[in-house]
């Protein structure tokens, strides 16, 4: 084991608030709880050990920096630390590790920067508390809809401004973590893939083009409740079997679209509810989730499309009224090419493969994005396993990214 993997290793325990990574139920830091703030006291503990300034923004962002000078740019890295509910150690916590790891080799290697560096530790990326993800990273960019927020729960009734406030954060002032377009020239996040191109293709890292932001529609079916037992086969209206084809439709269409296009896309019909949900009653009524994801948004668009014209079809041929909501509609968000080739530079320099790729996962670099040039650098994830307790990255690969992010702060720090 190297030097740099054994501070890698230490550390990465550290920031999971554990003596060791195999932990059978995985691990649960939601936003704003104490858990994740834990995780970041931990964080700045490391932070002061590598001699960098620390300050909290009003979202609850907490800022690790490098400081040369105040009216020097400032180069930016980053990404969060809370998880998903019984999720992997990880996704987030790799972007934070390898951020600060560069940090150590670079003042191991005595380099005496001429820009500020910046790591921000985001809050609250995940949305599995919430339903919303990125606030931090929405928060510093502008992005926050502050007011639709204010009354958001968590499943035990919590609301998200409640949250925030036990945080010890001041609900009136988190869109003050806003930052001017002057205050960073730019931003990388290091993430774990989530997918296995960078494994198919024997790379070392992959260099993301795009971040498939998602299409999202909710499928209420409406029919009639009836007795199970008295209800003649030939006179129901069953919202259940009349939904249910529309399930395979979603997988064929997203097969048969992908023979033709470049760039794929994902669809999935991920939550289902049913009404009255009990042995002795045919379905009143069916709620469906589709999320529909690619870096192509016209071929997002068109599954919709094709979706909303497949419900209607049913609505012709049996007793059921349809409604077809769009929850989410977002562009995909490209990043800078200028920061994927210094990133393919860097790679290079140190002999390692990457490969050109887009992300199906959001991250908070794509709101970065909406503001500074931004770049995202993934390594690989065992299996493509994540948000999941197996999840897993060796540590020769954080090394790896550490190394290409010190090499890239190399040059643009110098």
């Amino acid at each position: 084991m190297t030097d740099i993997q054994q501070w890698l290793n230490k550390h990465l325990v550290r920031l999971n608030l554990v003596d060791e990574m195999d932990y059978e139920n995985g691990f649960s830091r939601p936003s704003f709880s104490s858990e994740e703030k834990q995780a970041h006291e931990v964080y700045t503990e490391i932070a002061k050990e590598l001699g960098l300034h620390i300050y909290t923004d009003e979202a609850g962002n907490r800022w690790a920096t490098w400081h040369v000078d105040f009216y020097t740019p400032t180069i930016a890295l980053g990404s969060h630390l809370d998880t998903v509910y019984g999720g992997g150690g990880y996704d987030g916590v790799a972007g934070v590790l390898t951020a600060l790891g560069a940090i150590k080799l670079l003042q191991e290697h005595r380099l005496e920067p001429r820009k500020n560096i910046a790591i921000i530790c985001f809050a609250s990326e995940e949305s599995a508390r919430f339903g919303v993800s990125t606030i931090g990273s929405k928060a510093i960019s502008g992005l926050l809809p502050k007011e639709e927020l204010e009354s958001v729960v968590d499943s035990e009734g919590i609301t998200l401004k409640e949250a925030i406030e036990t945080f010890g954060l001041d609900w009136n002032t988190i869109d003050k973590a806003e930052k001017p377009q002057s205050a960073l020239e730019s931003f990388v996040e290091l993430h774990i893939e989530q997918g296995t191109q960078i494994e198919d293709q024997q790379a070392d890292v992959g260099i993301v083009r795009g971040v498939a932001c998602p299409i999202r529609l909710q499928i209420t079916c409406r029919g009639m409740a009836n007795h199970t037992g008295t209800t003649p086969m030939n006179k129901r209206a069953d919202a259940f079997t009349a939904i249910a084809p529309l399930i395979t439709y979603v997988e064929e269409q997203a097969l048969q679209m992908n023979e033709q296009l470049e760039s794929p896309l994902v669809a999935t019909v991920s939550t289902a509810a049913i009404k009255p949900n009990a042995m002795n009653v045919i379905p009143g009524e069916v709620q469906l989730g589709i999320d529909i994801r690619s870096v192509n948004d016209e071929a997002k668009h068109e599954l919709a499309e094709r979706i909303t014209h497949y419900c209607k079809t049913i609505e012709q041929k049996r007793a059921v009224a349809i409604d077809v909501h769009t929850l989410v509609h977002n562009d995909s968000v490209f990043l800078d090419n200028r920061i994927q080739q210094k990133l393919q530079k860097a790679s290079d320099k140190l002999q390692m493969k990457w490969v050109a790729m887009d992300s199906g996962a959001g991250h908070d670099v794509m709101n970065m994005a909406n503001k500074w040039p931004s770049g995202l650098l993934f390594i690989p994830c065992t299996d493509g396993i994540s948000h999941h307790p197996k999840e897993h990255t060796s540590l020769s690969d954080l090394e790896k990214g550490t190394r290409v992010i010190a090499e890239f702060l190399q040059e643009e720090v110098r």
